[in-house]
């Protein structure tokens, strides 16, 4: 194996001493142009690569985010994270990556880790906003798709309650009286909040409660909406809803493969809302109704959020986005019975 480059061989290279290129490395402009280019051009002949573990070491710090992400196989937090990357890149951070998958003992070994690698702040959407194992103990965190019910750190979400108000007030309003929603587990607090829209939804437009019929699922993947799309054709033709409000767009998406498969039509047979506005949404066989998210938006706030932390007069902020329906095929204006 060749063995690695250290300082003092791009030294030796470059006829100069190890402080200078150390300088060079570290603070370029107390170092003679001249100069500091033999050095540059020692490092790129001999492939010398900063040990930058070390340096962290030293400093007591390191030059690294992480986002603890809630379920990697949605696109949603794909598209936030590539906005926490961006802000990233911008601060000349770097970025890590893990994957919960709503799990939280899978979550607590990451926050272990993520602690003793000293990263410069972590941001999640955890499993659980409210539990203990999210504790800074030194380190930043901002929660990034949930709120900090006390106060105690920063968080970045979107207000959910109304983007369930706007999805069922929708369906109300293009005529439909029996409404389904799609979602689970009620452990997760945006299924939770999207729900208490829709409810508020009913209740403004005078409707009862029982208008409303709750399909809860294990999870928010497509399969799962699949499986709810059987359960709703198989509930009696008398109080059978015709339009659904799903509490992601992957719910939607597994519910519309599944009308298709029961040889049901959206939105004929029954109209279809889903929520985050994912880019799959626009593009599905009838292009999906959905409740837009500033996706990206929402992961470049809560990393400048982080980024604050460490200033003297650092305030704990919670910033909450502002959803929006975006109406496509998969919904449609169902006329109302005529009154005699």
């Amino acid at each position: 194996m060749k063995p690695s480059v250290g300082i003092r061989d791009v030294a030796q290279h470059a006829g100069v001493s190890n402080a200078t290129v150390s300088n060079v490395l570290n603070r370029p402009d107390v170092v003679a142009p001249a100069t500091r280019q033999r050095v540059l051009a020692a490092i790129e002949q001999l492939g010398f690569v900063r040990n930058e573990s070390a340096r962290q070491l030293r400093a007591g710090r390191s030059r690294v985010i992480a986002y603890v992400v809630l379920d990697a196989a949605n696109p949603f937090f794909t598209d936030v994270a590539r906005g926490v990357e961006d802000a990233a890149r911008e601060a000349g951070l770097a970025l890590f990556l893990c994957n919960s998958a709503s799990d939280d003992g899978r979550e607590r070994e990451y926050l272990e880790l993520l602690h003793e690698q000293r990263v410069e702040g972590i941001l999640i959407t955890p499993v659980d906003a409210e539990s203990a194992q999210i504790a800074e103990r030194g380190t930043p965190v901002v929660l990034v798709d949930r709120e900090a019910a006390d106060g105690s750190r920063c968080s970045v979400a979107v207000d959910d309650v109304l983007g369930g108000e706007l999805a069922v007030t929708h369906l109300i309003e293009s005529g439909h009286t029996r409404i389904a929603m799609v979602g689970g587990p009620l452990s997760i607090q945006q299924v939770r909040d999207r729900r208490e829209g829709a409810m508020r939804a009913l209740t403004n437009a005078g409707l009862p409660a029982d208008a409303l019929t709750f399909l809860e699922t294990r999870s928010l993947q497509v399969a799962e909406g699949r499986e709810a799309g059987e359960r709703l054709v198989g509930l009696p033709a008398s109080r059978r809803p015709t339009a659904a409000f799903c509490a992601n767009d992957l719910l939607a998406l597994g519910l519309l493969q599944s009308m298709t498969q029961q040889g049901l039509r959206v939105p004929d047979d029954l109209a279809v809302v889903g929520y985050d506005d994912i880019e799959f949404a626009a593009a599905a066989a009838v292009p999906l109704t959905s409740v837009r998210q500033p996706r990206e938006q929402l992961g470049r706030t809560a990393a400048q959020l982080l980024l604050t932390e460490n200033e003297p007069d650092h305030e704990h902020r919670h910033v909450k986005f502002q959803p929006e329906l975006v109406v496509r095929a998969s919904t449609a204006v169902k006329r109302r019975a005529a009154t005699t």
